[in-house]
Order: C-alpha cells, then structure tokens, then sequence
C-alpha cells in the first residue's frame, strides 16, 4: 500500500461529475502486419493480459481515506477484472471520421470508476470511411486517471503495452503479482493520524529547501534575468467559465520536420515555441470570427516535466507548470513566434530560479482536507464564472517514440492526445509526436466550443501561414542569417497573405466553414509532404 502524493491527489479532490479527472489517446491501428492481416478481440484481450506485469498502475486501485483527512492510498486491487477495463465497439456506417471523434468524446466524458483501477481502453472499430485509414483498421480510446500518470509516464505506459516487432515473443518471466486486503476505516484513520503529526515538519523541510530558490529568484528579479510581466495575467474568454459533462475533440497532424523548420525563423527557438505559436495563430483566428479576441494576449500553462532518470517508470505526476503568453495580439506570425520566444525564455528563467523541482514538492505537503474543501467551494460556488482566469488554456507538449510500435501485431499508425478540463479552463492542447508526425490535438467543451471542426480547421490555418512565413524569412542558400532580436516585438498590422497551402492532398473548406473531419494527415512512404492521417486529429 502506497500513498498518492499532493499533486496526484488534486486531481482526485478536483473530480467531479462535470470534470472527470482522466487523461487519454485516441490511437489507431493497422493489422496487416499481425499474423493472418487480421486481429481479433480476444488477441486484443490476451497480448495485454501477458504484459500487465510491465505496468505498475493497472492493477491498483484507489481507497480513499474517510472525510477526505488525508490523501488516498493506492493498493493492489482483489478484484481485477481486465475484460471490465477493456471494451469492444465498433461504429455504425459509413464509419467516418467525424463518427469516431463524436464517439471518443463520448467515452472521454464519462468518469472512471474509482473504486477500481482508474483506466479504461475501447476498441473501435467499423473505421471504413476514414481517408487514410487502411480497411480492417482500428481505433483504441484510451483514458487514464491523471492521479495515475502524467504525460511522461503516460508515454511509459503506452510503450509497455507495446512491442517493437509485430512477432515479439510473449514474455518469460514470471508474474509475481499479489492482490492486497482493502483496509479498514481505522487502519485508515489511525495512518491520518500519524501523518497529521508529521506533516508540519515535513513542510518545514520542503520550506527550507525553497528558501534558497526564493533568494535567487529576488535575485533574478532585482538584476533582470527575468521579470514579472502584466502579460503574463491572461485576460477573460469564453474558454474560461464553468464547463458542462459534454465534450468535443479533434485536431490535425502535421510533418514534424516542418515545426524543426518554423523554429529556425527565431534564433534560439524550439519546437515547443513553435507549437505555441501556433495554438496562439489558431486561437487568435477562432476568436476574431466569433468577434471576441481580447486586446491582451491570451497565455497557456504548460507542463514542465520534473522527472528524474531513476523515476522513469513510476507512476504519478513528476511536473511543474510554466505561463506561456501566446501572442494573440500579433497578426503577423513570425512576430508572434519572436514574441513567444522571448516570453517562455523569460518564464523558464523564473521557473529555474523558484526550482522547478521545489514547486512540485510543495504540492506533495498541501494539508488534504484544505485542498479538497478548496476545490469543492471553488466549483460550488461558480469561481470560475467570478474570477479572471489564471491562464486561457493549457499545451502540453509529450514527445513520442520515434520508431514504429506494435500491439497485438498490429502497427500502430497515428496518436492523438486527450486532456482533463476543468472548471475554467474549457479547452486543452496536447502536442503529441509520434514518426514524423506532429499532432495537435484538443478537447473542449461542448457548450463553449460547438463547432469542433471549424477550430480544427483554424489549427490548420495557423500552421500553414506560420510555415510559409517562415519559408519566406529564410535566408537564401549562401546568405546568412540576420540576427533578430530577442525583445518582444510592437504589435503592428501585418500585410494580407496569399491562401496558404494545405500540408496534405485533401483540400479543405474555405476558412470560417466547418471543415470536414477527416484522419489526420500523415507522411505519405517515399514522400516529404504529408499523406493521408492516419488516426484523425482529436
């Protein structure tokens, strides 16, 4: 029996009907690399129950401790069932894209059972209609308690449940799993209690070990390392009120040698940059057709992964958080990338001298019974509709693997991110990376974003103009490079730009018209441009 920790037990006090606390993927698979072209359920069923000993958390469940006096323990769960955590659907026709992104949402809106392991993965299939999606394929819905993963060991988790041949042999090692007892109300109360005695000298160390990141960030401040920018207070959206039970997902895939190359336009810049600028460009031009863009940049928390090398494989959440202005107020979008440049090299300096580390170790001593209380009053009260948000939104940027990964023989071609929301925070980004393929996918609310696939679209809009601008501001073979500076640009207006090219043979609706949901386009074999998607942007 093992204790969540601060962070991890947030997301358990932050759940409510209307906010599930799980996070998730939409994967899609292609069986013609299994044994016949063809995969069944029950192959499905028995390559994941031959490889649950690689994964600590699918077979624990949660027990909560009575009236929330401290955080919830995680043990060995009696009853595991796996065909209760693994389901079986398939669509009706045509069996198009936007069929499975209706129907993942679907599946994503529903709260996880805690009281037994808090994950579940659908099999979906009937994907006939899907352009790009080879006949006979499928989809995988995933969704994992955030209490249980983040990002990083989510991506450990998923490379546990895969192999990196389609004809890995199953694995010989022994599985030592042993259920454990539930315990009892006073087995639990009595371990609150021993901990209520020791929980203020455990903050008094974690106290004294920020003192120095304190003293260096007064430090930073008085020298400007970094400042403390109004920018960084996001003004209000429609993002950022309370949210309903439904949901809406989609997104779009992009050449990941395309977003290397957005960077080089901004010396210094990286990828995550480059994303952020174009969740910025999206966001900017969604809002602009709905004519509800606020003057003041609109700004994303983004996830910083604080894991260590000897943590790689637990479970739980290893993060701190970073405020990345986006640049809505610039129309020109190689400015944009320069002004989102400057503002997260400005937050990562403050991030790094606060110590990232330290900021997640405050979370691990909050008292549990103030911090349940908290989010409680928070959503009963309807903060969410009072108070100014602290952030419009949320981009969380997961590397994934670079080489081609099997499941039950069946390659996996194309993944796409879930994420939580909150009160609030109505619409969530997760940049996922998987071959040569970048995925920007979101989940909304329904009530706050009725029309999906016009955002998808805006996503793809962004991209395109961001990557022609920065084709045009390179420099000529020979020439090099003028340097540009790191200070955030004026806003001013930019010239209108010709219609961007798409990055995949599909063509699109015109801008401001839904766009039709299809897969997510992916590199075509032999091919620099992107063919066909293979699993749809969520």
């Amino acid at each position: 029996m093992r204790q969540l920790q601060g962070m991890d037990a947030s997301f358990v006090a932050l759940e409510t009907r209307n906010s599930p606390m799980h996070i998730g993927s939409i994967l899609i698979y292609n069986p013609e690399t299994a044994p016949g072209g063809f995969v069944r359920f029950k192959d499905i069923l028995s390559f994941f129950e031959g490889r649950l000993q690689l994964s600590k958390l699918v077979r624990e469940r949660m027990v909560k401790v009575p009236f929330d006096l401290d955080y919830p323990y995680w043990i060995q769960d009696p009853d595991f069932d796996l065909e209760y955590h693994i389901r079986h659907i398939a669509l009706p026709q045509p069996g198009d894209w936007r069929q499975l992104c209706i129907q993942a949402a679907r599946i994503f809106a529903r709260p996880l059972d805690l009281k037994r392991p808090p994950w579940e993965f659908t099999v979906v299939e009937g994907l006939d209609n899907i352009p790009g999606i080879a006949k006979g394929s499928y989809a995988l819905v995933t969704k994992v308690h955030h209490a249980a993963i983040d990002g990083k060991s989510g991506i450990d988790l998923m490379e546990a449940q895969h192999t990196l041949t389609p004809d890995a042999p199953p694995l010989n090692s022994p599985d030592d799993w042993k259920p454990e007892k539930v315990p009892s109300t006073a087995e639990l109360l009595g371990k609150s209690y021993l901990n209520a005695l020791t929980n203020p000298t455990k903050q008094l160390e974690v106290a004294a070990r920020a003192v120095p990141g304190v003293a260096k960030a007064i430090k930073g401040l008085a020298v400007k390392d970094f400042e403390v920018s109004r920018e960084m207070i996001a003004p209000r959206t429609r993002f950022n009120r309370t949210i309903s039970s439904h949901r809406v997902v989609e997104g779009r895939s992009v050449p990941l040698a395309d977003i290397k190359a957005i960077r080089t336009a901004v010396p210094g810049a990286k990828v995550n940059d480059a994303f952020l600028a174009i969740i910025g460009g999206a966001m900017r031009r969604y809002l602009l057709a709905k004519e509800d863009l606020p003057d003041k940049t609109l700004t994303a928390m983004a996830p910083i992964s604080v894991r260590t090398d000897g943590e790689k494989g637990d479970m739980g959440n290893q993060v701190a958080a970073m405020i990345a202005p986006l640049g809505t107020h610039l129309e020109n979008p190689v400015e944009r990338l320069q002004y989102v440049y400057s503002q997260t090299t400005n937050s990562k300096a403050m991030s790094d001298a606060m110590g990232a580390r330290n900021m997640t170790e405050m979370s691990k001593v909050s008292p549990a019974l103030f911090m349940a209380l908290g989010a409680r009053l928070y959503t009963r009260l309807g903060l969410a509709d009072r108070v100014g948000p602290p952030f419009t939104t949320v981009v969380t940027n997961v590397p994934g693997p670079p080489i081609p990964l099997y499941s039950a023989g069946a390659r996996l071609e194309s993944m796409m991110g879930l994420i939580c929301l909150t009160d609030g925070m109505g619409l969530g980004h997760v940049v996922q990376s998987y071959l040569k393929e970048a995925t920007i996918s979101f989940t909304a609310c329904r009530d706050i974003m009725p029309d999906p696939e016009f955002y998808a679209q805006c996503i793809e809009e962004s991209f395109e103009e961001l990557r022609d601008a920065a084709k045009a501001a390179a420099p000529s073979p020979g020439k090099p490079q003028p340097a540009k500076k790191t200070a955030k640009p004026k806003p001013k207006p930019a010239a209108k730009k010709a219609a961007p090219k798409k990055p995949a043979a599909k063509k699109r609706p015109a801008k401001k018209a839904p766009a039709k949901r299809t897969a997510p386009k992916k590199a075509a074999p032999k091919k620099a441009a992107p063919a066909k998607s293979r699993a749809r942007k969520t």
